[in-house]
């Protein structure tokens, strides 16, 4: 009983958390909401989206620190956030996949194993039924045309530049109509989670979780299907690798002597990327001539993020290397780092955007 208190208490502070980080994000816009009611929608998207995600990576997430990261990068990540570049309700349908994928992900422990393959179709019938019912109310929720260009990749490593570029080249006015406003990806220090986690996911050679990340993001870049706006699909394997994410960070928590080489690799990545994307600069200078302040800080804010990071990965592989596990100071680390990227990241992308 003392057991099943605690795992509520955890669940109810996580749920409280995501509620006042969507506050305080959109609290400077709440007057504006207020003459138009329907976009205190957003608050709800980013809450309903991130505790979905909570719950569903509870099916492979120990950590509930883990958990918790993995919620706050899929409902606050840049994809999430650059739907409000779309029609809210476009928000809420990403926001909901995460609930519709649980019940395939946690029949194998009711009992219902040979149900999870039938229940893993109904994320794929909700999205259908969705874009069915808008396109004959003609609501349309996302163009049936957009769909991922690999011009949009950038925001993978880049998200903020990419953000700043979107909303630099399109007038407000012109956003909500906007084809083009995808943020593929996460924020920086995730990144780190999130090479920690794909090396686990393989080695424990979980495939059938893998294939529906392969469909989601091979419809994302294909042609329009029964009507669905590809872009939709992309939240198949934007969730994917939130839960990985969560995987990842677990995976630094409880890292021990055999898991020299993955740290010493995600270290190797993080270093690089915080190198290259100052380099990146130069061929932005180029192209947005004028701008070149604006760019240059972000890519500043963007290495010392990837920094950040390599550094954080780096203090848990010295950690390793003395044989000592302080696990209580990784989670602080990890905390610290990752609560300051998406903190920053967020409140940009929100503010350029809306």
């Amino acid at each position: 009983m003392h057991q099943k208190l605690s795992k509520l208490t955890k669940f109810f502070l996580a749920a409280a958390i995501y509620v006042g980080f969507a506050i305080y994000l959109y609290q400077p816009y709440f007057r504006a909401f207020r003459l138009t009611p329907i976009k205190f929608l957003f608050v709800v998207n980013a809450c309903f989206a991130s505790f979905g995600c909570f719950l569903l990576s509870r099916r492979w997430v120990s950590s509930v620190v883990g958990s918790f990261f993995a919620g706050a990068v899929y409902g606050f990540g840049p994809f999430a956030l650059g739907l409000a570049g779309y029609h809210l309700l476009a928000g809420l349908l990403a926001a909901a996949v995460p609930w519709l994928f649980i019940p395939a992900a946690f029949a194998p422990k009711a009992g219902w194993r040979a149900l999870s393959w039938p229940l893993l179709l109904l994320p794929f019938l909700v999205i259908l039924l969705f874009f069915q019912v808008s396109n004959y109310l003609r609501l349309f929720a996302i163009p049936v045309q957009t769909r991922l260009q690999f011009s949009d990749l950038v925001a993978l490593v880049v998200p903020l530049v990419a953000t700043e570029q979107k909303t630099g080249l399109i007038s407000q006015a012109a956003l909500s109509l906007s084809p083009n406003f995808i943020l593929p990806g996460f924020y920086h220090v995730p990144v780190a989670a999130l090479l920690m986690g794909v090396s686990m996911f393989f080695a424990a050679r979980r495939f059938g979780v893998m294939m529906v990340f392969v469909l989601g993001t091979v419809l994302s870049f294909y042609h329009p299907v029964f009507g669905i706006s590809p872009i939709i699909w992309l939240t198949i394997p934007i969730l994917y690798c939130s839960v990985i994410i969560g995987v990842g960070i677990q995976g630094f928590i409880s890292a021990g002597w055999a898991d020299r080489k993955w740290l010493l690799a995600t270290i190797t990545v993080m270093t690089i990327l915080a190198v290259v994307t100052p380099l990146m600069a130069t061929k932005y200078f180029q192209v947005f001539v004028g701008f070149g302040e604006v760019y240059a800080s972000l890519f500043v804010q963007t290495a010392k993020m990837y920094l950040l990071g390599a550094i954080v990965v780096a203090v848990i592989f010295f950690i390793v290397r003395a044989k000592v596990r302080f696990a209580a100071l990784r989670q602080v680390l990890l905390c610290f780092a990752m609560a300051i990227d998406i903190f920053f990241g967020a409140r940009f992308i929100i503010d350029a955007i809306l």
